[in-house]
């Protein structure tokens, strides 16, 4: 369960965040590739931009449920 204590600093304020108990394993830029960006020096990936629409925020809702180590988190902002 990712830890809001936890999250990275590229986060962009919002619903959605990444922790850093991530693993920068690509799904979450895979599935939700306009909202996460990845840090390549730091290894690990980021909300750069919350959802706007356009089956963005369910894209963002399966990234979240589909992590391999629950990093990404959601304040129900």
């Amino acid at each position: 369960m990712a830890d809001k204590a936890n999250k990275v600093p590229e986060n962009v304020p919002g619903k959605f965040y990444v922790d850093t108990q991530c693993i920068d394993c690509n799904l979450c830029r895979d599935t939700a590739p306009e909202n996460f960006r990845q840090n390549e020096s730091a290894g690990y990936a980021f909300v750069s931009r919350q959802p706007t629409g356009n089956g963005e925020d369910g894209q963002c809702e399966e990234a979240k449920e589909s992590c391999p180590v629950e990093a990404i988190g959601d304040d129900g902002v």
